[in-house]
């Protein structure tokens, strides 16, 4: 469980980071590797020295402190077209095959359905084409249709009307016109990940022949553990893929959540230190990055992958010397609307692995979602005030002298120079950030993971009930003990039953109290950690 947790933390937090280049290639996710010195190798070649010059900064002097010149980027550049990739919805283990699931991506509401008839996951607009009723809040009929709770109106796979029960049996077939059907959306299953290409258009119908979702062939390796979470976050995709490329925070932002090694140069008492990382080579593509202990990929618009080199495995973990320990972080940010992501994370290792056979997922997830937590609120109000400054103008407000955050400059170079600087919503918004809500609705676990989470709102289901169960045998012992007749019952057994009670009642204060801080609310207050 340490190893896992360990991947988490590192993973799933990002600081912010200043100008554009090439250079910086580190998973954030190993809490125990990112204490480690990181070696930093710059691109080559004069035609990227203009994208370097953030990343490789001179030692901190008066002069380091001057403004720096906004990079200048060929304007032929090829331009990023969100709108021409696949995108995530949820892990295959997190979806319900009884029920309809709406879910948003690029500002687009889907419903997305198992239809048993063609054995395969169907994602369709989230409206019904009648009166424009959510189907995701439908059924799957008895004979296998998605079915509007509404008026009753049935589709299948295709986003065919096959039933209007309004219509006359003996009336025109109304249901057979193209004004019936609902809008279905090219979709796949790749790495247990329910994937869907944002455009309905007939000429994208087979685009998986033409163009696959990125490949982590980690995920599908059996010799490697693949337990999947997801959560929904309340700040922008943008924010979300900086904290992930950002290891310096880990030590202070998640302080007490981690171990980490005492460093061997000077460092504070969180362990923070010079890290040294490199971008290997942008384009519209992403890019790659090296640093000491492994190497990381950006794979736009939505994949940031991590892993470490081999390691050799100890004598307990295989008998054979040429085995080797691997590990992976991975990281699937979805842009669901302006202030509103989603990230599906997954950390393939080859060692451990009866850890998860073991050990319950959701107990994993307590972890992963803490940490999380422990900057949640950070990145949240660091949004707004990016959102002030402007997307183009980030390079000018944030102040990142250091080579630790190249991959966070190397990202920001990618989104300004091939992206538009920020999501394409094509005008379904203003522009405006959704407001800072109360703190416990912000730090949500319920409805932001519980709810999304096979293995978790099984568990959150279970504890209740035993901590119901324990309220009742309190009750009941003490009803036994007071009903009972003087004489009838040993002093001992009494007393055995009013201790049961007591220890009933106190058991589920304590359940409830486990219940409420992992499964709903759990407030993180640095200043005493």
């Amino acid at each position: 469980m340490e190893a896992v947790c360990a991947f988490s933390v590192g993973t799933l937090h990002i600081p912010t980071a200043h100008e554009t280049s090439n250079s910086f290639r580190k998973s954030i996710f190993l809490s125990n590797q990112v204490a480690s010195p990181v070696s930093l190798v710059f691109l080559r070649g004069s035609s990227k020295s203009k994208l370097l010059t953030a990343l490789s900064p001179p030692p901190l002097t008066e002069s380091s402190n001057q403004p720096e010149a906004e990079p200048e980027f060929e304007s032929h550049a090829e331009k990023f077209d969100w709108y021409s990739q696949w995108y995530p919805l949820m892990p295959i283990c997190d979806l319900d095959k009884r029920k309809p699931h709406g879910k948003r991506v690029l500002g687009i509401d889907v419903v997305v359905w198992w239809d048993r008839n063609e054995g395969a996951w169907q994602v369709h607009d989230d409206a019904c084409p009648h009166r424009l009723a959510p189907l995701s809040d439908g059924r799957i009929d008895q004979w296998g249709r998605l079915q509007c709770v509404y008026h009753g109106w049935c589709f299948n796979g295709k986003g065919e009307c096959q039933l209007i029960p309004q219509a006359l049996p003996d009336g025109p077939p109304v249901h057979t016109s193209k004004k019936a059907c609902v809008a279905a959306y090219p979709s796949t299953v790749q790495n247990d990940i329910l994937w869907f290409w944002p455009n309905t258009d007939p000429q994208y119908k087979d685009i998986i022949t033409r163009k696959r979702p990125p490949f982590i062939p980690e995920i599908d390796d059996p010799s490697y553990t693949k337990s999947m979470g997801n959560r929904d976050i309340p700040y922008g995709y943008e924010v979300l893929i900086e904290n992930l490329m950002d290891p310096a925070h880990v030590p202070y932002a998640h302080y007490g959540l981690m171990r980490t090694p005492q460093p061997k140069v000077k460092a504070d008492r969180e362990g923070g230190r010079p890290l040294d990382m490199s971008i290997e080579k942008l384009d519209i593509n992403g890019f790659s990055a090296n640093q000491a202990w492994g190497k990381s990929k950006f794979m736009p618009p939505c994949i940031f992958y991590a892993y470490t080199p081999d390691q050799p495995a100890s004598s307990g973990e295989t008998k054979k010397s040429s085995a080797k320990k691997k590990m992976c972080l991975i990281f699937v940010c979805v842009p669901v609307s302006p202030g509103k992501s989603r990230l599906i994370w997954c950390f393939p290792r080859n060692f451990g692995l009866w850890m998860d056979k073991i050990v319950p997922r959701w107990i994993f997830h307590v972890g992963q979602n803490l940490i999380l937590d422990s900057d949640l609120y950070l990145l949240h109000v660091e949004e707004h005030k990016l959102k002030d400054i402007g997307p183009n103008n980030w390079h000018k407000a944030c102040f990142v002298p250091t080579k630790s955050d190249a991959l966070v400059i190397g990202y920001r170079t990618w989104l300004r120079k091939y992206a538009g600087g920020q999501v394409d919503w094509r005008g379904k918004y203003s522009g405006a950030l959704p407001p800072t809500p109360p703190r416990e609705q912000l730090l949500d676990r319920y409805w932001s993971h519980v709810v999304n989470c096979k293995s978790c709102n099984s568990a959150y289901k279970s504890l209740n009930a035993v901590e119901v169960m324990l309220q009742i045998i309190s009750v009941a012992s003490i009803g036994i003990v007071a009903v009972m007749k003087h004489g009838t019952m040993s002093v001992a057994k009494r007393n055995s039953m009013v201790a049961l009670a007591v220890l009933s009642f106190a058991l589920s204060r304590w359940l409830a109290h486990f219940i409420y801080k992992n499964f709903r609310y759990h407030d993180y207050e640095h200043a005493f950690r």
